[in-house]
Protein backbone atom coordinates (compact mmCIF):
# COMPACT_ATOMS: atom_id res chain seq x y z
CA UNK A 1 0.00 0.00 0.00
CA UNK A 2 1.26 2.95 -0.83
CA UNK A 3 2.60 5.77 1.50
CA UNK A 4 1.12 8.93 -0.40
CA UNK A 5 -1.11 11.55 0.89
CA UNK A 6 -4.28 10.40 -0.63
CA UNK A 7 -5.79 13.52 -1.84
CA UNK A 8 -9.54 13.22 -3.81
CA UNK A 9 -11.26 16.17 -5.49
CA UNK A 10 -14.98 15.92 -5.98
CA UNK A 11 -16.33 18.02 -8.86
CA UNK A 12 -14.29 18.59 -12.20
CA UNK A 13 -15.36 22.26 -13.27
CA UNK A 14 -13.41 25.44 -12.98
CA UNK A 15 -11.91 25.09 -9.83
CA UNK A 16 -11.88 21.35 -9.16
CA UNK A 17 -9.67 20.84 -12.52
CA UNK A 18 -7.60 23.61 -11.95
CA UNK A 19 -6.88 22.86 -8.85
CA UNK A 20 -6.29 18.95 -9.68
CA UNK A 21 -4.01 19.92 -12.73
CA UNK A 22 -2.04 22.53 -10.34
CA UNK A 23 -1.47 20.78 -7.79
CA UNK A 24 -1.20 17.22 -10.30
CA UNK A 25 2.07 19.09 -12.32
CA UNK A 26 3.82 20.36 -8.77
CA UNK A 27 3.09 17.34 -6.66
CA UNK A 28 1.50 14.66 -8.74
CA UNK A 29 4.31 14.14 -11.00
CA UNK A 30 7.37 14.30 -8.61
CA UNK A 31 5.58 11.27 -6.84
CA UNK A 32 4.85 13.76 -3.42
CA UNK A 33 1.11 13.13 -3.53
CA UNK A 34 -1.75 10.84 -4.71
CA UNK A 35 -4.40 12.99 -6.32
CA UNK A 36 -7.73 12.22 -7.53
CA UNK A 37 -9.98 13.75 -9.20
CA UNK A 38 -13.65 11.89 -9.50
CA UNK A 39 -16.60 13.32 -11.59
CA UNK A 40 -20.13 12.33 -12.65
CA UNK A 41 -18.86 13.17 -16.60
CA UNK A 42 -16.14 12.04 -18.48
CA UNK A 43 -15.22 15.37 -19.75
CA UNK A 44 -15.10 19.44 -18.61
CA UNK A 45 -15.88 22.06 -20.20
CA UNK A 46 -16.12 25.74 -19.39
CA UNK A 47 -19.77 26.42 -17.64
CA UNK A 48 -20.01 29.80 -18.80
CA UNK A 49 -20.18 28.73 -22.39
CA UNK A 50 -23.03 26.92 -21.96
CA UNK A 51 -25.80 29.03 -23.57
CA UNK A 52 -23.68 28.75 -26.71
CA UNK A 53 -23.79 25.10 -26.52
CA UNK A 54 -27.55 24.57 -25.95
CA UNK A 55 -28.00 27.06 -28.77
CA UNK A 56 -25.66 25.36 -30.91
CA UNK A 57 -23.43 28.05 -31.91
CA UNK A 58 -20.79 26.42 -30.46
CA UNK A 59 -19.89 22.32 -30.85
CA UNK A 60 -18.63 21.48 -27.64
CA UNK A 61 -16.48 18.84 -29.17
CA UNK A 62 -14.18 21.24 -29.73
CA UNK A 63 -14.16 22.74 -26.26
CA UNK A 64 -14.07 19.96 -23.96
CA UNK A 65 -11.30 18.54 -22.17
CA UNK A 66 -11.30 14.97 -21.59
CA UNK A 67 -11.03 14.05 -18.19
CA UNK A 68 -8.84 11.14 -18.46
CA UNK A 69 -6.75 11.98 -21.31
CA UNK A 70 -5.72 15.08 -18.92
CA UNK A 71 -5.43 13.55 -16.27
CA UNK A 72 -2.31 11.28 -17.14
CA UNK A 73 -0.89 14.19 -18.86
CA UNK A 74 -0.88 16.04 -15.76
CA UNK A 75 0.21 13.90 -12.40
CA UNK A 76 -3.07 12.89 -11.28
CA UNK A 77 -5.59 10.09 -11.78
CA UNK A 78 -9.53 10.38 -12.95
CA UNK A 79 -12.17 8.18 -11.37
CA UNK A 80 -15.83 8.68 -12.91
CA UNK A 81 -18.42 8.69 -10.26
CA UNK A 82 -20.82 10.73 -8.47
CA UNK A 83 -20.83 10.89 -4.93
CA UNK A 84 -23.64 9.59 -2.78
CA UNK A 85 -22.14 9.35 0.64
CA UNK A 86 -19.63 10.27 3.22
CA UNK A 87 -17.70 8.41 6.24
CA UNK A 88 -15.94 11.01 8.20
CA UNK A 89 -14.72 8.77 10.64
CA UNK A 90 -12.94 6.05 8.16
CA UNK A 91 -12.08 8.91 5.84
CA UNK A 92 -13.76 7.64 2.88
CA UNK A 93 -16.29 8.43 0.15
CA UNK A 94 -19.27 6.48 -1.68
CA UNK A 95 -19.75 6.68 -5.42
CA UNK A 96 -22.98 5.87 -6.10
CA UNK A 97 -24.33 2.45 -8.48
CA UNK A 98 -23.38 3.02 -12.43
CA UNK A 99 -27.12 2.39 -13.77
CA UNK A 100 -27.97 2.13 -17.60
CA UNK A 101 -30.69 5.22 -18.19
CA UNK A 102 -32.94 2.78 -20.50
CA UNK A 103 -33.16 -0.49 -18.65
CA UNK A 104 -31.70 0.39 -14.86
CA UNK A 105 -29.17 -2.38 -15.69
CA UNK A 106 -26.57 -2.16 -13.05
CA UNK A 107 -22.89 -1.35 -14.81
CA UNK A 108 -21.09 -0.50 -12.33
CA UNK A 109 -21.56 -1.26 -8.50
CA UNK A 110 -21.40 0.92 -5.62
CA UNK A 111 -17.44 1.85 -4.82
CA UNK A 112 -15.79 3.32 -2.01
CA UNK A 113 -12.42 6.27 -2.13
CA UNK A 114 -10.32 6.58 1.03
CA UNK A 115 -8.70 9.89 1.44
CA UNK A 116 -6.41 12.03 3.88
CA UNK A 117 -8.06 15.21 2.75
CA UNK A 118 -10.82 15.97 0.39
CA UNK A 119 -12.21 18.95 -1.82
CA UNK A 120 -15.29 19.37 -2.46
CA UNK A 121 -15.83 21.46 -6.07
CA UNK A 122 -19.23 19.93 -7.13
CA UNK A 123 -20.54 23.54 -8.10
CA UNK A 124 -24.26 24.86 -8.63
CA UNK A 125 -27.70 24.14 -10.04
CA UNK A 126 -30.39 25.98 -10.45
CA UNK A 127 -32.78 26.66 -7.50
CA UNK A 128 -37.00 26.29 -7.93
CA UNK A 129 -37.31 27.28 -5.23
CA UNK A 130 -39.98 24.89 -4.67
CA UNK A 131 -42.03 26.51 -7.41
CA UNK A 132 -44.63 23.58 -8.75
CA UNK A 133 -43.89 21.68 -11.16
CA UNK A 134 -40.51 22.99 -11.95
CA UNK A 135 -38.63 20.14 -12.04
CA UNK A 136 -41.21 18.16 -14.06
CA UNK A 137 -42.04 20.90 -17.08
CA UNK A 138 -38.64 23.02 -17.40
CA UNK A 139 -35.06 22.25 -18.90
CA UNK A 140 -31.88 23.63 -16.62
CA UNK A 141 -28.93 24.33 -18.32
CA UNK A 142 -26.23 23.37 -15.42
CA UNK A 143 -23.97 20.75 -17.26
CA UNK A 144 -23.12 19.78 -20.65
CA UNK A 145 -25.48 16.73 -21.29
CA UNK A 146 -28.66 19.66 -20.19
CA UNK A 147 -27.56 21.58 -22.97
CA UNK A 148 -27.06 19.27 -25.53
CA UNK A 149 -30.07 17.99 -24.73
CA UNK A 150 -31.74 21.80 -24.91
CA UNK A 151 -30.23 21.70 -28.35
CA UNK A 152 -31.56 18.73 -29.74
CA UNK A 153 -35.01 19.44 -28.87
CA UNK A 154 -34.66 23.06 -30.08
CA UNK A 155 -33.07 21.98 -33.68
CA UNK A 156 -36.20 19.50 -33.98
CA UNK A 157 -38.73 21.95 -32.74
CA UNK A 158 -36.90 24.29 -35.62
CA UNK A 159 -37.77 21.65 -38.37
CA UNK A 160 -41.20 21.33 -37.24
CA UNK A 161 -41.54 25.39 -37.57
CA UNK A 162 -40.21 25.13 -40.87
CA UNK A 163 -41.65 22.15 -42.06
CA UNK A 164 -45.21 23.31 -40.15
CA UNK A 165 -44.65 27.25 -41.15
CA UNK A 166 -45.86 28.01 -37.08
CA UNK A 167 -44.17 30.24 -34.70
CA UNK A 168 -42.12 28.57 -32.24
CA UNK A 169 -42.19 30.00 -28.19
CA UNK A 170 -39.97 29.61 -25.70
CA UNK A 171 -39.75 31.36 -22.15
CA UNK A 172 -36.41 31.62 -20.12
CA UNK A 173 -36.78 32.31 -15.78
CA UNK A 174 -34.00 34.10 -14.69
CA UNK A 175 -32.81 37.51 -15.54
CA UNK A 176 -29.32 36.90 -14.72
CA UNK A 177 -26.65 36.60 -17.28
CA UNK A 178 -27.39 32.84 -18.45
CA UNK A 179 -31.25 33.57 -19.50
CA UNK A 180 -30.13 36.65 -20.54
CA UNK A 181 -27.33 35.15 -22.59
CA UNK A 182 -29.32 32.21 -23.67
CA UNK A 183 -32.11 34.56 -25.15
CA UNK A 184 -29.74 36.42 -26.95
CA UNK A 185 -27.99 33.45 -28.49
CA UNK A 186 -31.12 31.68 -29.56
CA UNK A 187 -31.95 34.46 -32.13
CA UNK A 188 -28.33 34.37 -33.30
CA UNK A 189 -28.46 30.75 -33.94
CA UNK A 190 -32.24 31.37 -35.67
CA UNK A 191 -30.50 34.22 -37.93
CA UNK A 192 -27.50 31.78 -38.89
CA UNK A 193 -29.18 29.12 -39.78
CA UNK A 194 -31.75 31.29 -41.91
CA UNK A 195 -28.54 31.76 -43.95
CA UNK A 196 -28.81 28.54 -45.01
CA UNK A 197 -32.25 28.95 -47.09
CA UNK A 198 -33.81 25.51 -45.68
CA UNK A 199 -37.25 27.47 -46.75
CA UNK A 200 -38.48 30.51 -48.46
CA UNK A 201 -39.37 31.93 -45.55
CA UNK A 202 -38.01 31.47 -41.69
CA UNK A 203 -40.22 30.52 -39.18
CA UNK A 204 -41.00 32.88 -36.40
CA UNK A 205 -39.36 32.65 -32.58
CA UNK A 206 -40.97 34.19 -29.34
CA UNK A 207 -38.51 34.43 -26.85
CA UNK A 208 -39.88 35.90 -23.39
CA UNK A 209 -37.21 36.77 -20.72
CA UNK A 210 -38.90 36.40 -17.06
CA UNK A 211 -37.34 37.87 -14.04
CA UNK A 212 -39.23 38.50 -10.84
CA UNK A 213 -37.03 41.34 -9.74
CA UNK A 214 -37.15 44.91 -10.81
CA UNK A 215 -34.42 44.53 -13.47
CA UNK A 216 -32.38 42.12 -15.37
CA UNK A 217 -28.57 41.43 -14.77
CA UNK A 218 -28.92 42.58 -10.92
CA UNK A 219 -25.02 41.99 -10.02
CA UNK A 220 -24.17 44.77 -12.88
CA UNK A 221 -24.66 48.28 -12.47
CA UNK A 222 -28.23 49.99 -13.89
CA UNK A 223 -26.69 51.33 -17.09
CA UNK A 224 -25.78 47.53 -17.98
CA UNK A 225 -29.08 46.39 -17.33
CA UNK A 226 -30.98 49.43 -19.29
CA UNK A 227 -28.63 49.02 -22.19
CA UNK A 228 -28.91 44.62 -21.72
CA UNK A 229 -32.77 45.06 -22.06
CA UNK A 230 -33.19 47.68 -24.75
CA UNK A 231 -30.91 45.38 -26.80
CA UNK A 232 -33.35 42.24 -26.36
CA UNK A 233 -36.03 44.18 -26.86
CA UNK A 234 -33.82 45.37 -30.30
CA UNK A 235 -34.19 41.95 -30.96
CA UNK A 236 -37.77 41.37 -30.37
CA UNK A 237 -37.02 39.32 -27.00
CA UNK A 238 -39.92 40.20 -24.92
CA UNK A 239 -38.59 41.17 -21.49
CA UNK A 240 -40.86 41.44 -18.31
CA UNK A 241 -39.63 42.11 -15.54
CA UNK A 242 -41.65 41.83 -12.22
CA UNK A 243 -42.67 38.76 -13.74
CA UNK A 244 -42.43 36.14 -10.11
CA UNK A 245 -43.47 32.45 -11.53
CA UNK A 246 -45.92 31.00 -9.16
CA UNK A 247 -46.13 27.51 -10.89
CA UNK A 248 -45.52 25.34 -13.88
CA UNK A 249 -47.55 22.96 -16.32
CA UNK A 250 -46.88 21.57 -19.55
CA UNK A 251 -47.84 24.22 -21.61
CA UNK A 252 -46.28 27.27 -19.60
CA UNK A 253 -45.49 29.32 -17.12
CA UNK A 254 -48.13 30.40 -14.76
CA UNK A 255 -47.72 33.94 -13.10
CA UNK A 256 -47.64 35.33 -9.50
CA UNK A 257 -50.48 37.66 -11.07
CA UNK A 258 -52.50 35.01 -12.46
CA UNK A 259 -51.70 35.44 -16.21
CA UNK A 260 -50.05 33.09 -18.38
CA UNK A 261 -47.03 32.91 -20.18
CA UNK A 262 -47.09 29.73 -22.84
CA UNK A 263 -44.44 28.39 -23.88
CA UNK A 264 -42.89 25.07 -25.86
CA UNK A 265 -39.75 25.50 -24.75
CA UNK A 266 -39.68 26.36 -20.48
CA UNK A 267 -36.24 27.58 -19.02
CA UNK A 268 -35.53 27.41 -15.84
CA UNK A 269 -32.19 29.51 -15.43
CA UNK A 270 -32.98 31.59 -11.87
CA UNK A 271 -31.20 30.75 -8.56
CA UNK A 272 -28.55 29.05 -7.23
CA UNK A 273 -27.89 26.10 -4.88
CA UNK A 274 -25.83 22.98 -4.19
CA UNK A 275 -26.24 19.70 -5.46
CA UNK A 276 -28.69 17.99 -2.66
CA UNK A 277 -25.80 15.75 -2.30
CA UNK A 278 -24.11 18.19 0.29
CA UNK A 279 -27.24 17.69 2.55
CA UNK A 280 -26.29 14.27 3.41
CA UNK A 281 -22.73 14.56 4.36
CA UNK A 282 -21.85 13.10 7.24
CA UNK A 283 -23.03 16.21 9.35
CA UNK A 284 -20.78 18.84 7.72
CA UNK A 285 -22.88 22.47 7.92
CA UNK A 286 -24.45 23.45 5.08
CA UNK A 287 -26.15 26.94 4.42
CA UNK A 288 -29.67 27.86 3.44
CA UNK A 289 -28.96 27.04 -0.25
CA UNK A 290 -27.49 23.53 0.60
CA UNK A 291 -23.61 25.22 -0.11
CA UNK A 292 -21.15 23.80 2.72
CA UNK A 293 -20.27 26.46 5.28
CA UNK A 294 -16.25 27.42 5.28
CA UNK A 295 -13.87 28.91 7.95
CA UNK A 296 -12.14 31.79 5.41
CA UNK A 297 -9.34 29.41 4.42
CA UNK A 298 -12.26 27.07 2.84
CA UNK A 299 -11.68 24.59 5.34
CA UNK A 300 -14.90 23.43 6.49
CA UNK A 301 -16.08 24.00 9.94
CA UNK A 302 -17.07 20.03 11.18
CA UNK A 303 -13.81 18.99 9.63
CA UNK A 304 -10.17 20.61 8.83
CA UNK A 305 -9.54 17.73 6.49
CA UNK A 306 -12.37 18.99 4.13
CA UNK A 307 -12.52 22.04 1.98
CA UNK A 308 -15.05 23.40 -0.30
CA UNK A 309 -14.55 25.27 -3.19
CA UNK A 310 -16.61 27.42 -5.76
CA UNK A 311 -20.22 27.66 -5.75
CA UNK A 312 -20.90 24.67 -3.38
CA UNK A 313 -18.92 26.77 -0.71
CA UNK A 314 -20.08 29.50 1.19
CA UNK A 315 -18.12 31.84 3.72
CA UNK A 316 -20.53 32.83 6.24
CA UNK A 317 -18.80 35.90 7.51
CA UNK A 318 -17.91 37.16 3.91
CA UNK A 319 -20.55 35.25 1.08
CA UNK A 320 -18.60 35.45 -2.35
CA UNK A 321 -21.25 35.55 -5.72
CA UNK A 322 -20.99 32.20 -7.09
CA UNK A 323 -19.17 33.09 -10.49
CA UNK A 324 -16.42 31.62 -12.22
CA UNK A 325 -14.19 34.33 -11.27
CA UNK A 326 -14.44 33.37 -7.43
CA UNK A 327 -14.02 29.47 -8.14
CA UNK A 328 -10.80 29.75 -10.28
CA UNK A 329 -9.42 32.21 -7.61
CA UNK A 330 -9.96 29.64 -4.57
CA UNK A 331 -8.97 27.30 -6.58
CA UNK A 332 -5.16 29.18 -7.06
CA UNK A 333 -5.18 30.27 -3.32
CA UNK A 334 -5.53 25.93 -2.46
CA UNK A 335 -2.87 25.04 -4.97
CA UNK A 336 -0.55 27.59 -3.67
CA UNK A 337 -1.17 26.37 0.52
CA UNK A 338 -2.03 23.09 0.58
CA UNK A 339 1.22 21.53 -0.13
CA UNK A 340 2.54 22.96 2.75
CA UNK A 341 -0.01 22.26 4.87
CA UNK A 342 -0.09 18.73 3.58
CA UNK A 343 3.66 18.38 3.76
CA UNK A 344 4.44 20.23 6.49
CA UNK A 345 1.05 21.13 8.55
CA UNK A 346 0.94 24.68 8.21
CA UNK A 347 -1.91 25.89 8.51
CA UNK A 348 -3.80 27.92 5.41
CA UNK A 349 -4.55 31.12 5.29
CA UNK A 350 -7.71 33.30 5.12
CA UNK A 351 -8.97 33.48 1.18
CA UNK A 352 -8.87 36.73 -0.24
CA UNK A 353 -11.13 37.69 -3.35
CA UNK A 354 -9.93 40.20 -5.60
CA UNK A 355 -12.92 41.50 -8.04
CA UNK A 356 -11.46 42.15 -11.10
CA UNK A 357 -15.23 42.94 -12.42
CA UNK A 358 -17.42 41.00 -14.93
CA UNK A 359 -18.64 41.10 -18.66
CA UNK A 360 -22.26 39.43 -19.98
CA UNK A 361 -21.98 39.11 -23.69
CA UNK A 362 -24.73 39.41 -26.01
CA UNK A 363 -24.12 36.86 -28.92
CA UNK A 364 -22.71 39.15 -31.55
CA UNK A 365 -25.10 42.14 -30.66
CA UNK A 366 -23.46 43.80 -27.79
CA UNK A 367 -21.45 43.41 -24.64
CA UNK A 368 -20.79 44.86 -21.67
CA UNK A 369 -18.33 44.78 -18.76
CA UNK A 370 -17.98 46.01 -14.83
CA UNK A 371 -15.24 46.88 -13.49
CA UNK A 372 -15.12 46.32 -9.62
CA UNK A 373 -15.07 50.24 -9.22
CA UNK A 374 -18.49 49.59 -10.97
CA UNK A 375 -17.77 51.70 -14.01
CA UNK A 376 -18.30 49.89 -16.91
CA UNK A 377 -16.76 49.70 -20.88
CA UNK A 378 -18.52 47.92 -23.96
CA UNK A 379 -21.81 48.46 -25.39
CA UNK A 380 -20.76 52.13 -26.91
CA UNK A 381 -19.11 52.98 -30.73
CA UNK A 382 -17.98 50.10 -31.25
CA UNK A 383 -21.18 47.68 -30.04
CA UNK A 384 -20.10 46.13 -27.60
CA UNK A 385 -16.89 44.67 -29.23
CA UNK A 386 -13.97 45.23 -26.62
CA UNK A 387 -16.76 43.66 -23.73
CA UNK A 388 -17.48 40.39 -26.19
CA UNK A 389 -13.46 40.14 -26.95
CA UNK A 390 -12.90 40.40 -23.15
CA UNK A 391 -15.44 37.38 -22.92
CA UNK A 392 -13.52 35.41 -25.20
CA UNK A 393 -10.19 36.40 -23.84
CA UNK A 394 -11.30 35.18 -20.23
CA UNK A 395 -12.24 31.62 -22.49
CA UNK A 396 -9.16 31.60 -24.19
CA UNK A 397 -7.25 32.19 -20.62
CA UNK A 398 -8.64 29.43 -18.94
CA UNK A 399 -8.25 26.82 -21.98
CA UNK A 400 -4.20 28.07 -21.64
CA UNK A 401 -4.45 27.78 -17.70
CA UNK A 402 -5.16 23.94 -18.33
CA UNK A 403 -3.37 22.92 -21.74
CA UNK A 404 0.32 24.99 -20.90
CA UNK A 405 0.46 27.95 -23.37
CA UNK A 406 1.63 26.04 -26.19
CA UNK A 407 -0.71 23.64 -26.30
CA UNK A 408 -3.69 26.38 -24.99
CA UNK A 409 -2.56 28.67 -28.27
CA UNK A 410 -2.77 25.72 -30.95
CA UNK A 411 -6.50 24.92 -28.99
CA UNK A 412 -7.17 28.61 -30.08
CA UNK A 413 -5.66 28.18 -33.60
CA UNK A 414 -8.05 25.04 -34.54
CA UNK A 415 -11.22 26.52 -33.30
CA UNK A 416 -10.62 29.46 -35.36
CA UNK A 417 -9.59 26.71 -38.30
CA UNK A 418 -12.47 25.12 -37.68
CA UNK A 419 -14.66 28.03 -38.50
CA UNK A 420 -13.69 27.86 -42.07
CA UNK A 421 -14.75 24.23 -42.53
CA UNK A 422 -18.38 23.79 -40.04
CA UNK A 423 -21.24 25.74 -40.16
CA UNK A 424 -21.56 28.72 -37.67
CA UNK A 425 -24.46 27.07 -35.94
CA UNK A 426 -25.05 23.23 -35.39
CA UNK A 427 -27.54 21.47 -37.92
CA UNK A 428 -27.00 18.05 -37.59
Amino acid sequence: MSDQFRLVIVGGGIAGLALATRLGNSLGRAGKLDITLVDKGFAHVWKPMLHCFAAGTARNENDRITFISHAAGHGFRFCYGEIAGLDRTNRRITLAPLVEQDDEDVILEERYLDYDALIFAIGSRANDFGTPGVEQHCIFLDNVVEANNFNERFRHALLQSYGRGTPLDIAIVGGGATGVQLAAELHKALEMGSLYNFTPQTPEMRVTLLEAGPRILPSFPEDVSEGARKQLEALKISVRTGAMVSGVDEKGFILKDGSRVDAQFRVWAAGVKAPDVTRVLDGLDCARGGQLVVKPNLQTTQDDRIFAVGDCSFITENPFPPTAQVARQEAHHLAKYLPDWILHQKPVPPFKFHNKGAIVALGSYNGWGAFADGKTFGGGALRGLSARLGHTALYRQHQIELYGVTRGLIACFTDWLDGFVRPPVRMD
